[in-house]
């Protein structure tokens, strides 16, 4: 992404957008953590740490529009319906608020459920 001022060009790269997108999505009530974009291995979901956060987000930009995907695990007991769309809610605004970036889509992949601890 290219944002030009009076100052300059500013350029943020994807992997910055998913680190942004990841870190407010773990702000989320229900979300226990990010899991790897990778399908299941062996029918184990990988948990992603804090240090890993753009690795369960993907970012897709094509011409004027902008995707991100994240993958994730929610805490049992919650309504995932509920979780998904909160957020999806928290990242487009952050989004739009931080880094003056319009999403289009916030596509979420719920990869596992785990008791939160």
């Amino acid at each position: 992404m290219e944002v030009v001022n009076e100052l300059g060009k500013i350029y943020i790269t994807n992997e910055v957008i998913a680190t942004l997108a990841g870190s407010a999505a773990l702000d989320c009530y229900g979300l226990v953590g990010m899991a790897s974009r990778k399908q299941f291995k062996d029918g184990i979901t990988e948990l992603l740490g804090r240090e890993n956060l753009s690795r369960g987000v993907e970012v897709r930009r094509e011409k004027d529009q902008t995707e991100i995907d994240l993958y994730i695990i929610v805490s049992y007991g919650t309504k995932i319906s509920v979780v998904a769309e909160n957020v999806q809610s928290k990242v487009k605004y952050v989004m739009n608020d931080v880094v003056g970036l319009h999403v289009d889509e916030v596509n979420i992949f719920v990869q596992g459920v785990r008791i939160a601890r």
